[in-house]
């Protein structure tokens, strides 16, 4: 229990900050990791631009990557 303490303390500087602006980085994190998964599907691309070109066409992709 005191454990929990010492790191809800240590955090609530975050914590405070969401319930007062409700901003989050999750959304970041989504696409963070979809394009994780981009790199790992396409691993041995020899062309950058196609591979950027990727990246573009996965904001307009309806489908879910799997990994």
């Amino acid at each position: 229990m005191q454990q929990l303490s010492k790191t809800l303390l240590g955090h609530a500087g975050g914590i405070l900050a969401w319930w007062n602006h409700r901003i989050s980085n999750g959304r970041m994190e989504g696409i963070n990791n979809k394009i994780k998964t981009l790199l790992r599907q396409t691993h041995g691309l020899r062309d950058e631009r196609f591979f950027t070109l990727k990246l573009y066409s996965l904001h307009h992709s309806r489908l879910t990557l799997l990994g």
